[in-house]
This record gives C-alpha cells, structure tokens and sequence, in this order.
C-alpha cells in the first residue's frame, strides 16, 4: 500500500511512464492542480492531455527513478527518461508540493544527456 507522498510522487511518474496518464490523475491529483511547465497552460488538462500525446508518441517511455526526497510536503524526485530504450534521454527533476495527501502543484525541469561529455562522473 503506498502511504507516503515520496511514495505516491513516484507512482504518479510510473503510471505517467507507462500511458496510464488519467489514471494517475485520477488517484494522485489534487483538485485545485496547477503547475510551472512553461511549454502548456498552467491547469491540470492541458498538462493530462499534454501527457497523453506524449505516451502515445513514445509507448516505449523508459522511467527510472535515481533519487526520491521529501521535506514536508515537497517531494522531489531526480530520473532519468528516455522516450525509448535506445534514446540517452535526460536528467529530469520533478518537485511536488502535496496538500491533503495529493499533488496540487508540480514544476519540472530537465537537462539533456549529451552523447559525449567531459565529466566521467556522468549525469547520475
């Protein structure tokens, strides 16, 4: 049974993975959402269907949670997502602020792995 918000931030971003975007919403988000991407409008659809385009482009998402935080009622999640397995994909960090056990406000950033980089410590 998942019970903490660390542990909910990350099923949201597996089901958001694997296509299950409503699903996730249904369970997860709060009823007053928004959120910081830059890229949709602030509210909790444009987001969702945002999210559904994107699953159905890229059925073969790739989600691997690196480092899951919580701090009150932020949650911070760091991964690495591919759209498919053979894509070197981004860092992508996820912040969650919870309120009543469910997100209801979420911002996003991400950095693109390069093919080739200097630093042999990686991006994770």
């Amino acid at each position: 049974m998942i019970t903490s918000c660390k542990e909910k931030a990350v099923s949201f971003l597996q089901l958001v993975a694997s296509g299950e975007v409503r699903e996730a919403y249904r369970r997860y988000i709060g009823p007053d959402f928004r959120h910081h991407n830059p890229f949709f409008r602030g509210d909790a659809d444009s987001l969702m269907l945002a999210m559904e385009e994107n699953a159905a482009q890229n059925p073969d998402k790739v989600l691997e949670v690196k480092h899951a935080l919580q701090e009150k009622d932020l949650v911070t999640i760091h991964s690495h997502i591919r759209q498919n397995p053979e894509d070197p994909g981004a860092a992508v960090v996820h912040i969650f602020r919870f309120h009543n056990d469910l997100i209801v406000e979420l911002w996003d950033v991400g950095q693109p792995i390069p093919e080739n980089s200097p630093n042999v410590n990686g991006m994770f």
